[in-house]
């Protein structure tokens, strides 16, 4: 079962550190028949992941992306900035099985990876378990309602 949405496109962000595990992952959504909008960057030339995380984040917020994923050298620095959004669950994610849980437990709704630390079929590995994870609801839904700073 996929989290893909019908006519809604996943939203891809990264770094020129995560810019070579993006265009991997591009190609597996092409390949896949899955749309998706890409916020750059656009190259390996330095630059700064805020740029691209914040539109990202938004657009998963209006709902005109879902889910998102979002790509830095570390993967830590592109999660601390999309998870300044309040509608923003990202979970960094180096290994398929936490992006299950990720999904299942805490309904991320955004992918962060770690485009230095693991190789582009890992990328890929973890990617296919975020989009094919469903939310658990149940006990997790009153967690995940307490989440947002109101």
């Amino acid at each position: 079962m996929s989290i893909i949405k019908e006519n809604i496109p996943v939203g891809l962000c990264c770094d020129h550190a995560g810019y070579a595990t993006k265009m991997a992952i591009i190609d597996y959504l092409k390949s896949n028949g899955i749309k998706y909008v890409d916020f750059g960057t656009h190259s390996e030339d330095s630059c700064d992941y805020p740029d691209y995380a914040h539109p990202c984040a938004l657009a998963v917020e209006r709902g005109e992306c879902y889910p998102g994923i979002g790509i830095c050298g570390s993967g830590e620095g592109i999660n601390m900035t999309l998870n300044k959004h309040q509608g923003i669950r990202s979970a960094l994610c180096w290994l398929p099985e936490i992006a299950r849980l990720a999904r299942q437990h805490n309904d991320a709704n955004v992918l962060a990876l770690p485009g230095r630390f693991i190789s582009h079929d890992e990328a890929l590995e973890i990617v296919k378990a975020f989009l094919d994870t469903p939310f658990e609801g149940g006990r997790h839904q009153r967690r995940i309602d307490k989440i947002p700073v109101k």
